[in-house]
């Protein structure tokens, strides 16, 4: 059984007095959700403080990314071995973000990977098509080429430890969502690659999340879609009212 997991992925929204305002909100409206793993993924300002603030919570800090060595000359980045001291479990690697705006790689994501597994914090790993691409019908291609590159050299254990991200890029902050069925498609042809590379039990066992304008009005149909695991979700988390609403609709309907 694949435990649901819904993250929140703050990006470059929130000060310290926003986000401490955003996490007691968040406390008192979910202590009582068991059957779901949250996350809140803040900018690095505030991971240490949310991190103390709900250290007896039902609610895990993640970060949104990192750089794959533990130290050195690399001014403006920040270390796994850093994010575990400040009191993260998780980190997004190769949001869709990082690869358009800052570089990333197929490359630099499975430096990342192996890096966060080092430290026994768990990657989401986020893999997905732009419009450009999905016009095309390259949506397999890119899905292909994202999670064969990206996990080279994973082995089946260390892919148990590690949380997919399907998000179509088309559908990050456009209003627009992949449809149930859309997601589903994505979500079965990734399960079905990760047979390919490693076996049906490891494949069975992976969580795969959906990212792209998640709301509490199409959250429920998502997770009723057999492959769907969860929620990466953007604009939707900086708000206390409507991230309870998608986890507590979320609880309701969890495999």
């Amino acid at each position: 059984m694949r435990k649901t997991i819904i993250a929140g992925n703050w990006k470059m929204y929130k000060t310290l007095s926003d986000g401490q305002e955003l996490a007691v909100a968040l406390r008192r409206e979910l202590y009582k959700i068991e059957n779901i793993d949250i996350v809140l993924c803040p900018p690095y300002t505030l991971l240490t403080y949310l991190a103390d603030a709900l250290e007896t919570s039902n609610i895990f800090i993640g970060a949104q990314d990192t750089y794959w060595l533990d130290e050195g000359a690399f001014t403006g980045e920040i270390s796994p071995k850093m994010l575990k001291d400040a009191g993260c479990k998780f980190v997004i690697i190769g949001h869709s973000e990082r690869r358009q705006y800052f570089g990333e790689t197929n490359e630099s994501v499975n430096k990342k990977i192996k890096a966060v597994l080092k430290h026994s914090l768990t990657p989401i790993v986020c893999v997905g098509e732009t419009l450009n691409e999905k016009e095309k019908n390259l949506t397999f291609k890119v899905l292909d080429d994202h999670i064969t590159n990206g996990l080279k050299d994973i082995s089946k254990e260390e892919m148990l430890k590690i949380v997919i991200a399907y998000e179509p890029v088309w559908a990050i902050g456009t209003g627009k969502t992949a449809t149930p069925e859309q997601a589903q498609e994505a979500q079965k042809y990734i399960r079905d690659l990760l047979i390919k590379m490693y076996n049906k039990d490891t494949a069975d066992a992976i969580r795969i999340q959906y990212g792209g304008s998640v709301k509490p009005d199409n959250i429920i149909q998502l997770l009723k879609q057999p492959d769907v695991d969860g929620a990466l979700v953007g604009g939707a988390s900086l708000s206390a009212e409507s991230f309870s609403e998608i986890i507590k609709k979320a609880s309701e309907v969890v495999k």
